[in-house]
């Protein structure tokens, strides 16, 4: 529930001249720039605080992107596999960056939908608030087909592939349907403790097991290390398809930054969770890679013994379920706050409200177990997530951000001062590299999804976690 007196204090205390969240003193009333009226009666959509804001930023990345990186250096290599991965890492954080300063500027700003509404209008806006729904369905589906690998893991295969993902579907609309971030953050804390442990101790099995359950059990076996890769054109772009679905939680930030105490802190906080997500891929993918080689499988974690990849997946449950309720909540979110925006509904306890807000998060679910029910291949819809919506939702529409707010309407002598023209140039080579990871990123997920499906159909009941 909404504590007034709480509440009212920390946003007062929190909030400045440009970003709107304005205190009615006679009944302490927050008035916020995008949920409108907040008091007791309702949820509190501004009670996230900076930790909590770290985790699930964290969250949204760590979980699903990481198990699929040791794979990435079995195609690229060692060194190029490293440099992708700071490369995609550094134009991630730079775009984040500048959703923090957008938001400041532009504080009716929820989603990406309503940034593409400022800088490209009513076409701008519809544009994005689709596209940002389908990497969210197609997010949420991924999710659900890592919670299915892992069940199918744990229990050798015990039941059906779909209905593990109908299991994994029904948990996350429970769960996702919790109404604030600042109550999911906790869900937060126990899924980083979750995937973190599962991918130490897959890190530390690697080492210590005698050769990786894929590698030939008896005679010679050869890791068949490539400091340099040699993949074909296709499989390099769908490898780095990989490295930028790893960093895919970007677009999230905006509903997280909307939700918090203080949005100033957004880009502080932003920075150490790109930070610790970077050092974790390079050690657990590089670590992996070595003690794996050529038979490291993906998910990451099935390249433990029979044993442990029981107990890895076992403990990573959580962490998985965490992503998803997370992807859930803001896919709901966006479009709740789309359906109720201006209305008492949108932050009163009404049937209205809560009819609308369950609405959206069942039918975020339900598409989302549809896409994993068609393409139940953790690598596939991996890749094939990361080339065709992740460069439209993560990288280019930040640069046109950016042009909206520092070049377009300004004269020759704004442009030339500071840093603006510099800042011009690096934001359009990251959006030419964009448009690159678009085009050629969705021709290599193509050609892999092509392959893969051969043997495996949609609404397949056959395992999808190698399990024995």
């Amino acid at each position: 529930m909404f504590d007034k007196k709480k509440s009212t204090k920390e946003l007062s205390d929190n909030s400045s001249d440009d970003y709107e969240a304005n205190i009615q003193p006679a009944t302490g009333i927050v008035e916020d720039a995008v949920f409108g009226e907040l008091n007791e009666d309702g949820p509190n959509y501004r009670g996230l605080g900076k930790w909590g804001s770290l985790i699930i930023m964290t969250k949204a990345n760590l979980g699903l992107g990481v198990l699929a990186l040791p794979s990435v250096f079995g195609v690229l290599g060692i060194v190029p596999g490293v440099i992708c991965i700071v490369v995609v890492q550094s134009i991630i954080a730079y775009c984040s960056v500048v959703i923090g300063t957008f938001k400041l500027r532009h504080p009716t700003v929820y989603g990406l939908a309503d940034a593409g509404g400022i800088f490209g209008g009513r076409i701008g806006k519809e544009f994005f608030y689709v596209v940002y729904t389908i990497f969210m369905v197609f997010i949420i589906g991924s999710a659900l087909v890592g919670l299915s690998t892992a069940l199918n893991a744990v229990s050798a295969h015990g039941a059906c592939t779909a209905i593990f993902i109908f299991v994994a579907a029904v948990a996350g609309f429970l769960v996702g349907s919790i109404r604030t971030l600042g109550k999911v953050s906790w869900i937060g804390w126990v899924g980083v403790v979750s995937i973190m442990s599962a991918i130490l101790i897959l890190t530390v099995a690697v080492g210590v097991q005698e050769r990786p359950p894929l590698a030939a059990q008896t005679g010679p076996w050869d890791k068949d290390l490539q400091i340099f890769g040699t993949p074909t054109f296709a499989g390099a772009m769908s490898a780095i398809n990989g490295i930028v679905f790893s960093y895919g939680g970007t677009p999230m930030y905006f509903g997280i930054v909307a939700e918090m105490k203080n949005p100033r802190l957004f880009g502080r906080m932003m920075a150490v969770s790109i930070f610790f997500l970077t050092v974790v891929y390079l050690i657990i993918g590089c670590v992996v890679y070595y003690y794996c080689g050529q038979y490291v499988a993906s998910p990451a974690l099935g390249s433990a013994g029979t044993l442990l990849k029981k107990v890895c997946y076992g403990i990573a449950i959580p962490g998985l379920l965490a992503s998803l309720t997370i992807f859930v909540h803001l896919c709901g979110k966006n479009v709740f706050v789309r359906i109720l925006a201006g209305s008492k509904h949108l932050t009163a306890n009404s049937a209205v409200h809560w009819t609308t807000w369950l609405s959206c998060t069942f039918g975020s679910v339900m598409l989302g177990y549809i896409i994993a029910s068609a393409i139940p291949i953790f690598g596939s819809l991996i890749s094939f997530i990361g080339a065709l919506i992740c460069p439209l939702v993560c990288i280019l529409p930040y640069c046109v951000m950016w042009w909206h707010d520092h070049w377009r309407g300004k004269t020759t002598e704004e442009r030339k001062r500071g840093w603006t023209t510099p800042l011009a140039i690096l934001n359009l080579v990251i959006f030419v590299v964009g448009w690159f990871l678009l085009i050629a990123g969705t021709y290599g997920a193509v050609v892999d999804l092509i392959n893969t499906t051969v043997d495996n159909g949609p609404w397949t009941c056959a395992d999808n976690s190698g399990s024995v």
